[in-house]
C-alpha cells in the first residue's frame, strides 16, 4: 500500500468500518512493530507522554478499555516515525508544543500535568475549533479538506481512532470482532440427494 493511500485513510478515521482487508492488515502490523522494538522511534519521552494522555482523553477507559490501554501511543509513533514526511513529522510535534503551550497558558501546567478535567476543557476548546473548520463562514474559500488535515487535532483524533479500533484491545473488545476466527466455517459436508450427485 501507498504512503498517500495510508495517509488518506488515517485522515479519514469514519471509514475504519469499510477498511479493506489490505490496509486492516497494515495497521495490525503497525501495531506489532513496537513489540519487536520497544524504544521510541518519533516521539521524545514527554511527547510520548503527551499522546498518552490525549488519545486517553479522546478514548478513555469504561467498560472497555481505554486508548491507553489499547497502546495507541505506539501505533501513533509508528505511523509519526515510518510513515509521515519530514513536514508532516515536524507539523505534528509542532502541534503536541502547541498544545502545551495552550495548557501553559490556561492553567499554568503542561497538558500531562493537568486534571482530566481540566485537560477535557482544553480538548473541548480544540474540538470547538475543529468545528468551526466544518462549517466555515459564508464566503470562506479555502479549501477545507486542507484545513481539517493541517489541523493538529483532527490529525490527534483520526490517528486515535484509527490506532485504537485496529488494536486487539478495539477491535475485538469494544467493537466484539475477531481477528483470527474463532473456527473455520469453510466447507460444510453436502447431504444425500444435494444438487450434483
Amino acid at each position: 500500500m501507498e504512503r498517500r493511500e495510508v495517509l488518506k485513510l488515517l485522515a479519514g478515521a469514519a471509514s475504519l468500518p469499510f477498511l479493506s482487508p489490505e490496509a486492516f492488515s497494515l495497521f495490525q502490523a503497525m501495531h506489532a512493530q513496537p513489540g519487536k522494538n520497544p524504544a521510541l522511534q518519533a516521539l521524545n519521552p514527554h511527547q510520548n507522554a503527551t499522546v498518552i494522555a490525549l488519545s486517553d482523553r479522546i478514548i478513555p477507559s469504561t467498560k472497555t478499555p481505554g486508548a491507553k490501554a489499547a497502546k495507541v501511543n505506539q501505533f501513533i509513533d509508528v505511523i509519526v516515525a515510518d510513515w509521515y514526511d519530514e513536514e508532516e513529522k515536524e507539523s505534528f510535534l509542532a502541534g503536541l508544543a502547541e498544545v502545551d503551550a495552550r495548557s501553559q497558558k490556561l492553567f499554568g501546567k503542561d497538558f500531562v500535568q493537568l486534571a482530566p478535567a481540566q485537560q477535557d476543557k482544553l480538548l473541548t476548546v480544540m474540538d470547538g475549533e475543529l468545528a468551526d473548520l466544518y462549517h466555515p463562514p459564508a464566503g470562506y474559500r479555502k479549501d477545507r479538506v486542507n484545513l481539517l488535515e493541517n489541523n493538529f487535532f483532527f490529525r490527534m483524533k483520526a490517528l486515535t481512532l484509527t490506532g485504537y479500533y485496529t488494536s486487539q484491545v478495539g477491535f475485538e473488545q469494544e467493537l466484539h470482532e475477531s481477528i483470527i476466527p474463532p473456527r473455520h466455517a469453510g466447507c460444510a459436508p453436502v447431504g444425500e440427494g444435494a444438487p450434483g450427485e
